[in-house]
């Protein structure tokens, strides 16, 4: 049988980088870029930019941090909400 390494599919797969036309103009103005690519890897010249990610509803504005770095933009944009369930002791009585 053979061993299962744990995150081994993302070590082989190549990041998804898009290119930002806009990029440089929006540094310089502190403007914020509109985006879907959710997939899109954050690189190191991106600190500092502002992005609005779509989550499949709305825009969520996000600012890119150092520790951000080597995530994915869609991580920090939510697309589903959160449920929650009623408690089960209120419906006993």
């Amino acid at each position: 049988m053979r061993g299962t390494l744990p995150m081994l599919r993302s070590l082989w797969r190549v990041p998804v980088v898009t290119p930002f036309p806009e990029l440089a103009s929006v540094i310089a103005n502190g403007g914020a870029i509109k985006t879907d690519h959710r997939a899109r890897l954050i690189t190191p010249d991106l600190i500092g930019v502002q992005f609005q990610i779509h989550n499949g509803n709305s825009y969520v504005p996000v600012t890119v941090t150092e520790d951000m770095v080597g995530h994915k933009l869609g991580e920090f944009a939510a697309s589903k909400k959160w449920v929650r369930f009623k408690d089960s002791q209120k419906k006993r009585k």
